[in-house]
């Protein structure tokens, strides 16, 4: 980056991007590069080029100029050197778990991690070999007493994007770092705009640019970001041997949407922490789960270390309610769609079984967990659809 643009704003970095991968062509948009085949000009260039080197073309599969001017902006946005795209969020994490660990490798996971990083590290560990092991989410400098000889990666959610604890992600990078043991963090939730995990010495942040980045609930991809290049290489290589590459028209439409996630990011935001303010006052709602709210679990490392939640948080409904009459109200909703996922326009709500997928630490609620994401909305008009679905089906 150049002296005149090192003190921008990375709202600004994200709109006018520090590249010039297609000279002679001037837009504000980023061109379609599709290519399977790249040409070279003759032999020697061919010789020369090293699969290491992230400004040489190789081959369309590891990168077109669309998709490196899309790494170079997601590696921006949270603050890092490198990103690597990949086909969707849990390939990422999958390129994670084949970069860095091997055989008899020992991995920690907190309990709330996302499902299918759960069901990723149990199948690495019964046709693989790994040791998976899973901690608390917030045993916070705990960690350390559950560190083995053979821990080379530990994971960190945060917060859990369904049960909302915020970790102590401070301490159990220090905890690692003394060790030598990569941490490698799911970092989905914020967007990389809320929370910069890389700056508090974590490895590795994992995006689901299927969420905020893509806004319109139809691309599925996402990224390995790092510092550390020889890290970087290690998740490069492994990429590669996997086959793993992602659709230059998928590039340029989560690039034509990253100069306004900012902008969504804030509108979820301000809605959900507003809704999650008025659930509170509900006697239907036993407790709310959002990050921002004190009692929340891990509120203080949230209030230290992030600056926004974006739409995603959890409401416990009180334990009168049987899992049938909250199954009538989530169907009863007419604006949240029941879907997985989240980062679109539109608001969506799913009902979850915490206590069955929890096996390091206890679950303290009885009722039933319902996540909601508040898209975009009226805020006034997602309000009226609960307060009118808890109506039907709760009174």
């Amino acid at each position: 980056m150049t002296d005149s643009t090192s003190t921008r704003g990375r709202q600004t970095c994200i709109v006018h991007a520090d590249t010039d991968l297609t000279p002679g062509f001037a837009a504000f948009t980023t061109p379609v590069a599709r290519a399977s085949t790249v040409i070279f000009p003759d032999l020697a260039t061919v010789r020369a080029a090293d699969w290491r080197d992230d400004a040489q073309w190789r081959y369309g599969l590891h990168a077109t100029p669309t998709s490196a001017a899309l790494a170079q902006r997601i590696a921006a946005i949270e603050g890092g050197r490198y990103a690597l795209l990949q086909p969707s969020g849990l390939s990422a994490i999958s390129n994670v778990y084949f970069g860095i660990v091997k055989s008899g490798d020992g991995v920690l996971i907190p309990d709330n991690v996302y499902s299918p990083n759960r069901e990723h590290g149990e199948w690495l560990a019964q046709d693989f070999g790994l040791e998976v092991s899973y901690y608390d989410p917030l045993v916070g400098a705990g960690i350390a007493d559950l560190i083995a000889p053979n821990t080379r990666l530990i994971w960190i959610e945060a917060p859990g994007s369904v049960t909302m604890e915020v970790p102590d992600v401070r301490a159990i990078v220090k905890a690692a770092r003394e060790r030598n043991i990569v941490t490698a963090i799911d970092n989905t939730y914020s967007a990389g705009l809320a929370f910069r995990p890389l700056e508090l010495g974590v490895d590795i942040s994992v995006q689901a640019l299927t969420k905020y980045q893509s806004g319109g609930s139809d691309v599925l991809m996402g990224a390995t970001i790092t510092v550390d290049h020889d890290l970087h290489l290690k998740l490069k290589r492994a990429r590669m041997r996997m086959g793993i590459g992602v659709s230059a028209d998928d590039c340029s439409l989560v690039l034509r949407s990253l100069p306004n996630m900012k902008a969504r990011f804030e509108a979820h935001d301000r809605t959900a922490l507003n809704l999650a303010h008025w659930l509170k006052t509900r006697a239907e709602i036993a407790t709310v789960l959002h990050p921002a709210l004190s009692d929340c679990p891990g509120h203080a490392q949230f209030e230290r270390d992030f600056t926004g939640a974006g739409g995603l948080f959890s409401v416990i409904f009180d334990e009168r309610y049987s899992a049938r009459q909250i199954d009538a109200f989530v169907e009863a909703l007419e604006l949240f769609a029941i879907g997985w996922s989240w980062g679109g326009a539109h608001s969506l709500v799913m009902p979850y079984d915490v206590a069955s997928a929890r096996t390091a630490s206890p679950w303290p609620h009885r009722g039933t967990l319902v996540r909601f994401y508040m898209g975009l909305e009226d805020e006034a008009d997602l309000r009226a659809d609960i307060e009118r679905a808890m109506a039907i089906t709760l009174a």
